[in-house]
């Protein structure tokens, strides 16, 4: 059933292993950029909290495919945004990075969000009373807090995001889906073998990232 892959025609190591990377930079950007977000709808600067609502209702509700398809047609194409890449592999890796992070830091911020009102407010007001900023009371009081009390819903983003990468492959990211669409078109009477070697590789890049995420929300919780 898998004599297919005696052949050495097909690189699974290095397909999952540029999912593996696809999902490390989305996840940081991500991490970075929903962190971003949070912070601004939760401003006291009306601004700043339109601007974060808006972004966060309109892209959480956008297909990510459309996401993913506008950043090559829009940015690459239209442009001629390449992101420092020479090539078109990895061009399309980092405009899949791209469109990840935009898409995946709403549901990060999100995530946040929910952390944030985990806090009592009669901390942020004591320290408030201290003379402490905004930026200081979020930075210091705030989000130490949100991070800890948000590590199960961040877990659950994570684990959406290294199966989304498999949206990539529209754009010609050389990923583990990209793989798995020339397997099927070329090995038609092991479909069967393609798809459970697939499945698979995601149960091995998303089983113990929750397993772990789920025992550090357990062990950082905050006490009530």
């Amino acid at each position: 059933m898998f004599d297919f892959l005696d052949s050495g025609q097909y690189d699974l190591l290095g397909a999952f292993w540029v999912t593996a990377q696809l999902t490390l930079y989305s996840a940081i950007g991500s991490l970075v950029w929903g962190t971003a977000l949070v912070a601004m709808r939760v401003s006291p600067v009306p601004v700043m909290r339109g601007f974060a609502t808006g972004y966060v209702n309109t892209v959480r509700n956008t297909p990510l495919t459309v996401v993913i398809v506008a950043c090559l047609l829009g940015l690459n194409q239209t442009l001629l945004v390449t992101l420092g890449g020479d090539r078109s592999e990895s061009i399309g890796f980092r405009l899949a990075v791209l469109g990840l992070v935009a898409y995946t830091g709403t549901f990060v911020c999100e995530a946040l969000r929910s952390g944030i009102n985990t806090v009592p407010p009669g901390q942020a007001e004591a320290a408030r009373a201290l003379g402490l900023s905004f930026s200081q009371v979020l930075r210091l009081v705030v989000l130490p807090q949100a991070f800890r009390a948000a590590i199960a819903p961040l877990a659950n983003v994570l684990i959406a995001l290294t199966k989304n990468t498999t949206v990539a492959a529209a754009i010609g990211a050389a990923e583990a889906a990209f793989l798995m669409k020339e397997m099927i078109e070329n090995e038609a009477d092991a479909l069967f073998a393609v798809f459970s070697i697939f499945a698979f590789g995601f149960i091995v890049l998303t089983l113990p990232t929750g397993l772990l995420l789920g025992w550090a929300a357990k062990r950082l919780a905050v006490k009530r």
